[in-house]
């Protein structure tokens, strides 16, 4: 067992046994809210792990969060419902009565709005001046909704962290925010403040300010750079913004109120030990050398994204870390800290594939701030497309015992939503897919790699068709699986998706179709013909390639065989024979009879082939469904 891993701690194991059972431990009331039947006093900190272990769960919502009604026994101080389907009603009755001093209620569904909030808040006089932390990322304010004497944030003084990132903030809103007297942590990125004047407020008491992409920002670099240099107290700046949104027109206030604080006296925000200006285009390498040289105390910078963290000065500083591109410690820090931005949580990844390209030796550390980014961003196909690049990377080492990680990737990609609908780098995905299968024969992943792979060749462009059609070594793989299973005369959804692959890789594709043969294909598949003929899918499929093959007149000299021909003509005339494999044999026969001057065996063959062919069609009846489907 690694060292680093051990096991549950019995309070977790606990938390999330009485979650699993609260349909067994709890009573329903008339609104059909639960409560527990019966409840010891719980330790105040384990009545927080509870609510979060239910959140993390995902099954927090109005019904399982009433249990917190009871104040008595379940003592609320660090309340998170982030993400969870909670009404304003449920929020007011089950947590406003407790003594709160933090609340994440970021991303809320079920209609909560930050108007909703606070007024629930403020109804608990003791909330007023107890709530310490309040995030209400992602959410709605609809501030206009609240009665007046209820105010704004303002009636929350107790508060020192705010952070209302993502939501429909308005200056006004925001002076009342900047009038809290104890503020000292804001986030109010993604906003669409256009003044960053009412900090002045709370210059003395703000430690911490987060305004990233604020791009209704509208202030001259002079002025903002003004009203950032009156905040004395100041430590962690992050003014970053989202490089993949922003056009070359786009922040250059931003970009130049940058490239004046770098250049400036260590005089404004003395204070300052922490800068992020991730994705901030011109920023020069000389300026950050001025910046870290003049600031000694420094001890983060952000430059992801900024071409700047290159800068030969930044690895001379022992405590200073850095987010970048440069080396592995940069990249690694850029997956820890922007877990919550899909921008840089994209870009960091593309790094990251870029250094382990030729690593030789397991990664967990890596891996877990792969999958922490997938987690965090699950809908992002930009983000699990290089996301799942970086894990197949990561746990195809030698040394690599991840199975499971690479089962669930194979799982992702087996989504028939992913395959058929997303758009992500098919060509790229079938080339990672084939490469691992080569190496691993775990029958399990096996099948599902071929089936992956099955359906990624049939999505294929014609010139991405025409590209793998070249690779031999994709061909081999594909013959090798068909082999391996028509040795032991198996029929499994295996050596069907196989047999597809190799189908539609060779469908209007000469190339492949003559890799195909020199591959020993026709062999192959001359001996699948006879061993599964009581398999119609099976042969439907051979039969399939084979036409492809007789379709290429350059290669119709390969199929000249005696044995060969007179095999598929007795399928094509056995009435039990299934219509859509004797239509192939028939297309394959019709191909090669029709060019008298390209006929090299018996005439007396051919006449026959021609005869048995008008026969034959004479006979089939109408069919009711599709027969083949076609790329």
């Amino acid at each position: 067992m690694d060292t680093t891993e051990g096991p549950r701690a019995l309070c977790d194991l606990c938390l999330a046994q009485v979650c699993s059972s609260l349909d067994t431990l709890c009573s329903r009331r008339a609104d059909g809210s639960m409560f527990l039947s019966w409840a010891p006093l719980f330790p105040q900190e384990m009545a927080d792990q509870l609510l979060q272990k239910l959140a993390t769960l995902g099954i927090l919502n109005d019904t399982t969060v009433g249990i917190f009604r009871n104040c008595k026994e379940l003592r609320l101080r660090r309340a998170t419902i982030r993400s969870c389907p909670v009404s304003a009603k449920a929020f007011r009755l089950a947590l406003c009565p407790h003594r709160l001093q933090e609340l994440d209620a970021s991303w809320v569904s079920g209609g909560l709005t930050g108007a909703s909030i606070i007024s629930s808040l403020a109804s608990n006089p003791e909330c007023r001046s107890s709530l310490q932390r309040l995030s209400l990322n992602g959410l709605p304010l609809d501030l206009e909704s609240l009665e007046e004497d209820h105010g704004g944030f303002s009636c929350l003084h107790g508060l020192r962290t705010l952070n209302v990132a993502n939501t429909d903030l308005t200056d006004a809103i925001f002076e009342d925010i900047c009038s809290l007297p104890q503020l000292e942590k804001l986030d109010i990125s993604c906003c669409a403040v256009t003044k960053l004047t009412a900090l002045l407020s709370c210059k003395n008491t703000l430690k911490s300010l987060i305004v990233h992409q604020l791009r209704q920002l509208d202030m001259s670099p002079a002025r903002l750079l003004s009203v950032l240099s009156q905040l004395h107290a100041l430590r962690h700046l992050d003014f970053s913004d989202d490089h993949f949104t922003v056009d070359d027109s786009d922040g250059k206030d931003g970009d130049e109120t940058v490239r004046q604080l770098l250049e400036g006296s260590p005089q404004v925000l003395p204070s300052l030990v922490s800068l992020d200006i991730s994705g901030r285009k011109r920023v020069m390498e000389t300026a950050v050398r001025a910046f870290v040289e003049a600031r000694g105390g420094l001890v983060f910078l952000g430059l992801l994204a900024t071409g700047a963290s290159s800068c030969d000065v930044l690895s001379t500083q022992k405590n200073l870390k850095v987010t970048g591109k440069a080396n592995e410690n940069q990249v690694c820090e850029a997956l820890r800290r922007y877990r919550d931005r899909e921008c840089f949580i994209r870009e960091g990844l593309i790094r990251l594939y870029n250094l382990i390209t030729d690593i030789d030796k397991p990664r967990p550390d890596m891996l877990k701030l792969v999958l922490s980014g997938m987690q965090s961003h699950p809908t992002s196909l930009h983000v699990h497309l290089v996301a799942t690049a970086c894990v197949f990377n990561l746990t195809t080492q030698d040394l690599a015992e991840a199975m499971p990680v690479q089962k669930n990737c194979l799982l992702a990609l087996c989504s028939e939503y992913i395959l058929q609908d997303v758009p992500f780098d098919k060509y790229l995905a079938a080339t990672l897919v084939i490469i691992w299968l080569s190496s691993h024969e775990d029958p399990t992943l096996q099948r599902m790699a071929v089936a992956v792979i099955s359906i990624l060749v049939s999505k294929l462009s014609t010139k991405e068709t025409a590209q793998l059609a070249k690779d031999v070594f994709f061909m081999k793989q594909l013959l090798a699986i068909v082999q391996q299973k028509a040795m032991v005369g198996v029929v499994d959804s295996t050596l069907k998706f196989a047999l597809s692959a190799l189908w539609n890789l060779t469908d209007e594709m000469p190339t492949a179709a003559r890799n195909f043969i020199e591959c020993q294909g026709l062999e192959l598949y001359e001996e699948v013909l006879e061993s599964y003929y009581t398999e119609p899918s099976i042969q439907q499929k051979v039969l399939g390639l084979l036409n492809n093959i007789a379709e290429v007149e350059a290669l119709q000299s390969d199929l000249m065989e005696e044995d060969l021909l007179e095999h598929i003509l007795s399928l094509l005339q056995d009435s039990q024979v299934e219509v859509g494999v004797r239509y192939f044999a028939g297309g394959i026969l019709a191909h090669l009879a029709s060019r008298p001057e390209a006929w090299t065996l018996d005439e007396e063959l051919r006449s026959s082939i021609l005869e048995q062919l008008h026969a034959s069609i004479m006979t089939w009846t109408h069919l009711e469904r599709e027969m083949v489907s076609y790329r």
